[in-house]
């Protein structure tokens, strides 16, 4: 990934941060067949003397456990909100009109290596713990146990858990760092006014530049 250094951010809180707050990864694996991509919710732990584990499941009828080795080397990929950032919003682009179009993300590149989990009780504590982050918000969260015993028991065994060790995060948040203050500040007013909040308040509070 292309990573200049304005661009680039190695605070884990931010990195963490990110993570958790958009699960949906796209892992990336080299295996048999070649190249894959596949979209998986992951749930995130952060452990003592290393970068973190992933964790995530897939279907049983998905080649992709198959065609991996335990060790492989993997990538996995979260993005938060993004948006086209047009050069009107810029106050300087008035004065000097020397301003371009961009786009604005914020991105999280997981390298790791994967090993492959196809164990009941692996399934059964990750899908508790990913219900339960993401039930937290409802009114009456929906548990495993609401389901009979016995379809749960064939859900579980209709998936194969993967667990991805972190050797390494690569963090870029290209929220107009580049740009004068007054510039940055008003193209997020301007995705305010458009209803992209996320994007407009990544760009007012932009993590810390690696150091």
């Amino acid at each position: 990934m292309y990573l200049p250094p304005h661009f680039a951010t190695d605070d884990p809180e931010a990195l963490h941060q990110l993570m958790r707050a958009h699960p949906l990864g796209a892992l990336i694996t080299h295996g048999s067949q070649g190249l894959d991509a596949n979209h998986l919710p992951f749930e995130f732990a952060k452990e003592t003397g290393g970068q973190g584990v992933l964790r995530a499941h897939v279907a049983r009828n998905n080649p992709l456990w198959q065609e991996v080795r335990d060790g492989d080397e993997v990538l996995v990929i979260f993005k938060a909100a993004d948006a086209y950032i047009s050069p009107s919003w810029y106050p300087s682009k008035h004065d000097h009109h020397k301003q371009v179009p961009t786009w604005n993300y914020s991105v999280v590149h997981a390298h790791g290596r994967i090993q492959i989990r196809d164990d009941a009780r692996f399934v059964r504590r990750l899908l508790a713990n990913l219900t339960r982050t993401h039930e937290a918000g409802e009114p009456s969260p929906w548990k495993m146990a609401d389901a009979p015993r016995e379809y749960m028991e064939t859900m579980v065994q209709a998936v194969v858990g993967i667990e991805i060790e972190i050797e390494r995060l690569v963090g870029k948040f290209k929220l107009g760092q580049n740009k004068d203050e007054a510039d940055r500040q008003g193209a997020a007013h301007a995705l305010h006014a458009r209803g992209l909040v996320e994007v407009a308040s990544d760009m007012e509070n932009p993590p810390s530049p690696r150091s």
